[in-house]
């Protein structure tokens, strides 16, 4: 099973349902966190060694004594990667989504393989807990491909637990579409309710079974409650507002380790997730 643990907006404790619904589960399993620009999850989760990899991906080099300037190449790119002045073809590697098309067009074969590097992966264990992230290179635009890299270490059996980065934009899509269930934090604030109400209606198009988490569950109003209950969607747990929480997430602990307490309750809320997904499936 794939979980993904998302929400519409950062802040709302996406990072402390990820942490601590994988620190409880006692089994193996992998927990990834996929918000490369902003990883975090390695602050609270403290793998013994880091194993690092630099990740890079393809960008054309033209090979001028080749090229005649046909112009295939720029005009099969939908991103403007390429551009033909005269008959020099210059290339733009930063608006480059790799997709190889314009060395596959190249009538002769003057598109020679060259990278751009995305940044890199970190991944290291920690108790019965394997966790890898993504760093994106300070200056990259894109972070979907360095997200699928992260992605990469999943197996068919596996276990997963995902940190989506927050939003609805394509990072956040290209974490979640590998789940079987969307784990959706929000709070019960009009910006909570706001960004909640974009986030399930990208998790509609996905197709994937989703329930919520509302943290601070003791603020605000009724509104995100009645949303949910609109939508039929299940709330699976609630979070209070608590200093007591905020202090332990603050100093970098875990509220499993803190409250056995808080550790039957993440456990009962992988159950709930469980019996969700399979009935999300059956419904489809």
């Amino acid at each position: 099973m794939i979980i993904s643990v998302a929400s519409g907006k950062g802040g709302t404790g996406k990072t402390t349902v990820s942490i601590n619904l994988a620190a409880s589960l006692k089994r193996p399993l992998k927990l990834l966190d996929c918000d490369v620009e902003e990883p975090n999850v390695h602050l609270f989760i403290k793998p013994g060694e880091l194993v690092s990899r630099t990740e890079s991906t393809f960008v054309p080099v033209i090979d001028e004594t080749r090229c005649n300037g046909c112009r295939k190449c720029a005009e099969l790119c939908e991103f403007n990667a390429l551009a033909v002045i005269g008959e020099k073809v210059l290339v733009f590697p930063e608006l480059c989504h790799s997709c190889e098309g314009c060395q596959m067009i190249c009538p002769e074969q003057a598109v020679k393989d060259g990278h751009r590097e995305l940044g890199t992966i970190e991944t290291g264990t920690w108790n019965h807990i394997t966790l890898s992230y993504g760093r994106l290179r300070v200056g990259e635009a894109m972070s979907p491909p360095l997200i699928s890299r992260v992605q990469s270490i999943i197996e068919p059996a596996d276990l997963v637990i995902i940190d989506a980065p927050p939003g609805t934009s394509c990072p956040a899509i290209k974490a979640m579409k590998v789940s079987d269930f969307v784990l959706l934090v929000t709070e019960p604030t009009p910006f909570g309710l706001h960004d909640l109400v974009l986030t399930v209606e990208a998790v509609k198009k996905l197709s994937i079974p989703c329930g919520l988490v509302i943290n601070r569950a003791d603020i605000g109003n009724e509104d995100v409650y009645r949303y949910a209950r609109k939508e039929g969607l299940p709330i699976l747990m609630e979070i209070p507002f608590s200093r007591t929480i905020a202090e332990i997430y603050s100093q970098g602990g875990l509220l499993v380790d803190q409250s056995p307490e808080w550790r039957i309750r993440f456990c009962r809320l992988f159950d709930s997730i469980a019996e969700t997904a399979v009935l999300g499936e059956v419904s489809q």
